[in-house]
């Protein structure tokens, strides 16, 4: 498998109507994306087909797609949405513990490599910044800080906030090449936003789905977060693949990402089917980089979708820029590398290692720690 760079799978958004990106990072990354543009499947993709976005979501899809692993493929896209509330997307908050309340306590006795005393100092500060700290060490040295995450999760839910520094943490952490880590930001994020797993969270999602605002979008990204972590994944695959056939590609759009955050089985085809057969070129490559980099799909789950990618490279009605999807998906879901020599490819599939594509059907969920 290919490495993401900077960041990746995944990826958690929002928005602020206050604070936006330095200006000067915005100008890096634009030149980045169109530098990266250039090589979109030897097609880039129209500006009329990008939804219309805030300037804050318009910055964070230029940081994703600056920075995703798959070459032909623009990064992770999401958002920051400009709205009525002060932090991004928080959606349904609630009240915030007393301040006079003393913070939690840490685990201690960690067993390995960041220095006690950075941990005990760790371990003194307040929610938030508990928070941003451990997720930074999980960046650098998961199996220490992993732990103490899982820990404190459920004591820091109400007592966060989406700060941008939070935001790009998560955006940092989900280019970790540890699928822990990855799961470790959208269970951060998923707090921070007071989401709770149970079913009362996926009808708070669906009442944002449904409501006709901003906050729709992110809505269906996390529904697909928390059917992830267990929490009614088939009503949230039902709602997904409902909007993933939305008139509005905007719609469609995020619940590609959702039905990527997902990551099962029937995700998996839903996402087959959207890279041969949306009618947007966004859409596709979107379903083509959710198969093969980003959400929370393992590297198992991708190889069971090499066998219908083969398919598709018999498939006549699928045009150039779909079939570079494909071509460019089968390389970063496998490792291999035989660019656009069909034969080549099944011969590879054919005599795969057995024992790694029985593998594949062993669908292995990410945990946290």
């Amino acid at each position: 498998m290919q490495i993401f760079w900077l960041l990746s799978p995944g990826t958690i958004v929002g928005f602020s109507p206050t604070s936006y990106l330095h200006p000067q990072t915005v100008r890096h990354l634009r030149m980045e994306i169109d530098r990266k543009d250039k090589t979109l499947a030897n097609s880039p993709v129209p500006s009329k087909n990008v939804p219309t976005m805030s300037w804050r979501w318009f910055s964070y899809l230029l940081a994703v797609a600056a920075v995703a692993l798959l070459s032909t493929l623009t990064g992770f896209f999401a958002a920051r949405f400009q709205g009525a509330f002060r932090n991004w997307l928080k959606i349904h908050p609630v009240v915030a513990a007393d301040s006079h309340q003393a913070a939690p306590a840490l685990a201690s006795t960690p067993q390995l490599h960041a220095k006690d005393s950075d941990v005990e100092a760790i371990a003194h500060l307040a929610p938030q910044q508990q928070a941003e700290h451990l997720l930074e060490l999980a960046i650098k040295q998961p199996d220490l800080s992993l732990s103490l995450i899982h820990r404190n999760l459920t004591s820091w839910r109400g007592r966060l906030e989406d700060s941008d520094r939070l935001f790009r943490l998560v955006l940092q952490a989900l280019n970790s090449e540890d699928p822990r880590v990855r799961v470790a930001a959208v269970e951060i994020d998923l707090a921070a936003n007071n989401l709770a797993k149970s079913p009362g969270s996926v009808e708070k999602l669906q009442r944002q789905i449904q409501s006709g605002t901003e906050e729709r979008f992110m809505a269906l990204w996390r529904l697909g977060a928390l059917g992830n972590r267990g929490v009614e994944p088939t009503e949230a695959f039902h709602t997904l693949k409902l909007y993933a056939h939305h008139r509005n590609q905007e719609m469609r759009f995020w619940a590609v990402e959702g039905l990527a955050m997902l990551g099962n089985d029937k995700a998996i085809d839903e996402l087959l089917d959207l890279l041969a057969h949306d009618r947007a070129a966004q859409i596709r490559q979107r379903a083509a980089n959710g198969l093969s980099q980003s959400g929370l799909l393992t590297g198992e789950q991708r190889l069971t979708a090499v066998p219908q990618l083969l398919n598709f490279l018999d498939d006549d009605s699928l045009d150039a820029t779909t079939q570079n999807l494909v071509y460019t998906a089968l390389e970063a879901i496998t490792g291999a590398s035989f660019g656009k020599n069909a034969g080549a490819w099944r011969d590879w599939w054919a005599h795969h290692d057995s024992r790694e594509k029985h593998s594949s059907h062993h669908h292995l969920g990410l945990a946290l720690a």
